[in-house]
């Protein structure tokens, strides 16, 4: 087999171990020198492919590359850009293509979610219309939990433990205070139409009348008169009230309760600001004192809290992508299949792109109670496992000690792009 080149590159919002994934990916394709000449890395996500503007990672020492590990963010920068379909923009495609053959990349690897993996099959597609060898493999990521056919995604389960425990410390504080303060505190976590990310808040919770007191998930329409009654009846029996709400939480006609008005580069809605909106309620309809906190990149970037397993995860399906690669395997998305709960087991398997491509899984009704506010049993055996362990970052000076890539670009062969 010739040596060629591979395309590494991250999408999205990033999360406090997409770097891990990078990690497993370099480190991988090191091991396989004879397969895999260098790793280039685009510069801010597909956007580096587009405009030849690649980082060279075998510029970066062995050390250096190992740090990714527990460094969050993207190290090579991302991008929320969306390639339109082949028949809408089919040049940007075409200059992919041409991009990879001038710099002999036979591999391309896309960290990054539903939209990512889209996008690596139709740049696999094209290249096998244009007579290109490409071997095309999507490397899962997303907090949101969301991809199919994986049991979770990695970067999920380090946003679930950092929800946990900011939702259990935030609840002790506001108890401590209830009787001549702060009655609700509102935690406002991400998750546009599937609530893993809030569900996971429930596991704050241990027995009856823990924290949180009510959760709500886009999955289930927001029913304003009973959640008032739920949070009167709450703060009646507690003297306060712990809410945990997704950013796609919902009215009964499906618009969002915090429906910004516009949308994102992937075409998704921008949300702002639901926890505002609850909190509005609160104030007007119950006259009750509140706090709220808006978790926003704070929870997808908080490395220093983040769960071993989830390390592990992103570390393991950067790897299994280059493997599948070099076995011939095209097309697919490396997959967490897990084999038990207690203990917590799970192998790596592989799923089709077509089949992962723009899908979303959305938490299943029976991980939701009967009342559509809290967790069930079935979800904290799902969820429990993937926050489990600690991995923490070297400390220097009382901070966690980062790494910051050198990043030295590759020589550009190809005029601009028009």
């Amino acid at each position: 087999m010739a040596t060629r080149n591979a395309f590494y590159a991250q999408s999205g919002g990033v999360t406090a171990v997409i770097n891990a994934s990078a990690c497993g990916v370099i480190e991988t394709a090191r091991r396989h020198a004879r397969q895999i000449g260098k790793v280039y890395a685009g510069r801010n996500g597909i956007l580096g492919a587009l405009d030849e503007d690649m980082i060279d990672t075998s510029r970066e020492s062995r050390q250096a590359i190992a740090a990714l590990k527990h460094t969050p963010g993207g190290a090579f920068g991302s991008a929320r850009y969306k390639l339109k379909g082949l028949d809408q923009n089919r040049a940007e495609y075409e200059r992919l293509i041409e991009v990879f053959r001038a710099h002999d990349i036979g591999y391309f690897f896309y960290n990054g979610g539903g939209d990512s993996a889209d996008t690596c099959l139709k740049v696999s597609q094209l290249g096998a219309s244009l007579g290109y060898p490409l071997v095309a493999i999507h490397v899962p990521k997303t907090v949101d939990n969301d991809l199919p056919i994986t049991d979770t995604c990695p970067g999920f389960g380090s946003v679930a433990k950092y929800v946990a425990v900011s939702t259990r410390e935030a609840a002790l504080d506001v108890a401590s205070m209830a009787k001549t303060s702060t009655k609700v505190f509102i935690l406002e976590v991400m998750g546009r139409h599937a609530g893993w990310i809030a569900a996971a808040a429930g596991l704050a919770g241990r027995k009856a009348g823990d924290a949180p007191h009510l959760i709500l998930f886009p999955e289930i329409p927001f029913d304003r008169a009973a959640f008032l009654a739920r949070v009167r009846e709450c703060v009646d029996r507690h003297d306060y009230c712990v809410i945990v709400v997704s950013e796609g939480a919902r009215n009964p006609d499906g618009r969002f309760l915090a429906d910004a008005g516009t949308t994102d580069a992937f075409g998704h809605k921008q949300l702002g600001g639901v926890a505002t909106v609850v909190a509005e309620m609160v104030r007007s309809e119950l006259k009750l004192k509140y706090h709220y906190a808006i978790a926003d990149y704070l929870q997808r970037s908080a490395r220093h809290i983040a769960s071993k397993v989830d390390v592990e995860q992103a570390y393991a399906v950067g790897k299994a992508a280059v493997e599948l690669a070099l076995k011939g395997r095209n097309s697919v998305m490396p997959t967490i299949v897990r084999k038990s709960d207690r203990p917590y087991r799970w192998t790596i398997g592989e799923a089709p792109l077509a089949r992962v491509a723009n899908q979303e899984k959305m938490m299943p009704r029976r991980f939701i109670t009967a009342d559509g506010f809290g967790i069930t049993a079935a979800a904290r055996r799902y969820l429990e496992p993937l926050i489990q362990g600690e991995a923490y970052p070297p400390y220097r000076a009382g901070l966690p000690d980062y790494v910051t890539l050198r990043k030295v670009g590759v020589r550009r062969k190809l005029p601009p792009r028009g």
